[in-house]
């Protein structure tokens, strides 16, 4: 990776993040995702934290995973604000640095888009879960419809350059189920105004 290319992942992407899925357009799906969740969290994509102000009382406290040190700095306020400790346990959702059946529940939010190996991470993620519990889930992916599926296709490494890695092909309900997960809630369509290779939601919930 050049210079130039480093300092765009590494500096621009998170800042873009913030301004992209940060807002209030998307709180009331981050507010739904995160209602059901209690007891101990891993949270997969933490990013700058835009879920923090949505955690219910019933969470007792959250592991985050987040690979970028910007945003991480960039979450301080809501991590000081948060309701329960958060604290940042990783950097990879691919290798999660915690023990089997260690979590009540788990949490992501726009993430699996920008994990080189979505299946691993998925598959992680269901190991630490405790049998009984859910992962609570909204991402965006893959189309159904043929003509929005082939612009994402060639949107793709054009995406994936811009945002740091985020592609818009993942086929998420595949890949839940690739890992070895049971999707008990699945929500999907698209994002109201906003273009449609861009805003295929997933929403749901998936069982350990």
């Amino acid at each position: 990776m050049g210079r130039v290319a480093h300092l765009h992942a590494e500096q621009v992407v998170p800042r873009a993040m913030v301004l992209a899925l940060g807002g209030r357009r998307l709180a009331p799906l981050r507010a739904r995702a995160c209602a059901p969740l209690a007891g101990h969290v891993l949270e997969v994509g933490f990013g700058a934290g835009p879920n923090a102000p949505h955690y219910p009382p019933a969470v007792t406290r959250v592991s985050a995973v987040e690979p970028s040190d910007v945003a991480w700095r960039l979450a301080r306020r809501r991590v000081a604000a948060a309701p329960v400790p958060v604290e940042r346990v990783g950097l990879d959702g691919q290798r999660l640095p915690l023990p089997d059946a260690c979590v009540d529940a788990a949490l992501s939010t726009w993430t699996l888009c920008s994990i080189p190996d979505p299946v691993a991470a998925a598959a992680e993620v269901r190991r630490v879960l405790r049998p009984g519990g859910t992962w609570r889930f909204v991402e965006h992916g893959l189309a159904p419809d043929a003509s929005v599926r082939r612009w994402q296709h060639r949107l793709d490494p054009f995406q994936a350059r811009l945002a740091g890695g985020c592609r818009l092909t993942v086929p998420v309900a595949e890949v839940l189920a690739a890992a070895g997960l049971r999707l008990e809630e699945l929500r999907t369509g698209y994002l109201p105004g906003a273009p449609r290779p861009l805003a295929f939601l997933y929403e749901g919930s998936t069982g350990a």
